[in-house]
């Protein structure tokens, strides 16, 4: 069921939306060349326990998983394309690594991701990062009272598919508020005009996540949680979550 929220309830997701900008920003401005990526996750702990939020992330399990999420943050490196379980391995020059994390504040959730590189970014990596951050401003432009689902997912498909990467299909945004995902799903491909109509007070955590393959296939790790790129190539993924108001979209993970 899909739940319009309340000018009050947007409020309140947006205190929960600055804590995981705030945790993103930490756990980014702490990676360099030697930094494990369990040191990454304890920065985002540090910030949410801070801010007296929890994280929707820690002990999450959905029907796919065989184990309860570990950490506060999914880590991606490289060829990871999200889900990333961070570990002890440590991070090296060059790496494309893809960070999200999730806070609960009061009871509302805010959701939010990013990529950048360690180091200096191949002209590759830095393409495929600056298409998959503009797939995500065209979804959130796109997000208007009036608009459908199939709006925002079209924005960002075309983005993609105009810079030949590859979309992973069963992965893609969705709702939120009370719980981390809610109703409606947002695919990151679709036709325009279908779907759900937005309208005031709808949230959606809009995901884009491409390919540098340009292969939409992608595995599951050993770990029964990262999803993997089969030909080895580098994914990117960023988020926000977003409010659809009268006033146009509003982005409630920025700091």
């Amino acid at each position: 069921m899909v739940e319009l929220k309340t000018d009050a309830a947007l409020d309140a997701m947006r205190v929960a939306g600055r804590v995981v900008a705030d945790a993103l920003a930490a756990a980014r401005a702490a990676a360099a060349p030697g930094v494990r990526l369990l040191e990454l996750d304890e920065v985002a702990r540090t910030v949410l326990r801070e801010a007296g939020a929890e994280s929707p992330f820690l002990g999450y399990r959905p029907s796919f998983a065989p184990t309860p999420f570990p950490a506060v943050l999914c880590v991606s490196v490289n060829d990871a394309i999200v889900h990333g379980i961070p570990d002890s391995s440590r991070l090296r020059d060059g790496d494309l690594v893809s960070i999200d994390c999730g806070a609960l504040v009061d009871g509302w959730a805010g959701d939010a991701a990013l990529s950048f590189t360690v180091g200096t970014a191949s002209a590759e990596d830095q393409r495929l990062m600056d298409t998959t951050r503009q797939a995500l401003e065209a979804g959130i432009a796109a997000a208007v009272v009036g608009a459908r689902i199939g709006d925002i997912s079209h924005a960002i498909g075309s983005v993609g598919r105009a810079a030949g990467y590859g979309i992973p299909r069963d992965f893609g945004g969705h709702g939120i508020g009370r719980q981390m995902h809610e109703d409606p799903s947002v695919p990151n491909d679709g036709r325009p005009h279908r779907g759900f109509v937005l309208r005031h007070g709808l949230v959606l955590a809009i995901e884009p996540m491409f390919l540098a393959g340009g292969n939409d296939a992608y595995g599951e790790d050993g770990d029964g949680w990262t999803l993997r790129t089969t030909d080895a190539s580098r994914a990117a993924h960023f988020e926000h979550t977003v409010a659809v108001t009268d006033e146009g979209p509003r982005v409630l993970t920025t700091t």
